[in-house]
């Protein structure tokens, strides 16, 4: 096995174990175990269980920003960006399910200059949100509502759906994001 394949197959099982036991319960003895080596083995891929967190998180934050800005790239109305927006938050969230329970429920563990730039990011996007709901709202496209109110309302509801990721995979992608398109988009468009 490679070492390029062998990093990645043990970043998958941080994943699946940080979903099933959560980060703080989660050993490194308890990864070696999963990847099927010895404990110190990990070390020659990953400095700590941190730097596993930290790949992880930071990996789903860039998939989510790049989702973001292809899914409104070339859209002309604020109700398309942010259709499209939604759409492609569900999407990195169905495509990558343990690493997105991971992202959602295990951030708090980021230390130190992690957990800044972690929040940064995390504020960043949000931005873009307010940014499609404030310009949607000055276009008349959507209802005067409160903008910080409605990007969180429309967040919360999309990072809730990783709930339904985990225990419906037989739901198609396609049908989350409709629903949760029209739900969000007819409690604020005009």
């Amino acid at each position: 096995m490679s070492l390029v394949s062998r990093k990645e197959h043990i970043r998958f099982s941080a994943q699946k174990l940080f979903r099933e036991k959560g980060y703080a319960a989660t050993s490194m003895r308890d990864l070696a175990k999963e990847v099927g080596v010895e404990a110190p083995s990990i070390y020659n891929h990953f400095n700590s269980k941190h730097e596993l967190l930290k790949e992880i998180c930071f990996d789903i934050a860039e998939q989510f920003f790049q989702a973001f800005n292809e899914a409104v790239e070339n859209k002309r109305s604020n109700t398309d960006k942010l259709s499209a927006a939604i759409r492609a938050h569900v999407q990195v969230i169905y495509n990558n399910t343990e690493a997105t329970t991971v992202f959602f429920e295990e951030w708090i563990f980021l230390e130190g200059s992690d957990m800044i730039k972690f929040r940064k990011l995390r504020n960043s996007y949000q931005q873009k949100f307010r940014d499609l709901i404030k310009n949607g709202i000055e276009s008349k496209e959507f209802a005067a509502v409160d903008v910080r109110l409605a990007t969180l309302t429309v967040l919360a509801a999309l990072n809730a759906t990783h709930e339904l990721s985990r225990s419906n995979k037989k739901t198609e992608i396609e049908t989350i994001a409709n629903h949760i398109t029209g739900i969000l988009l007819n409690g604020i468009t005009t």
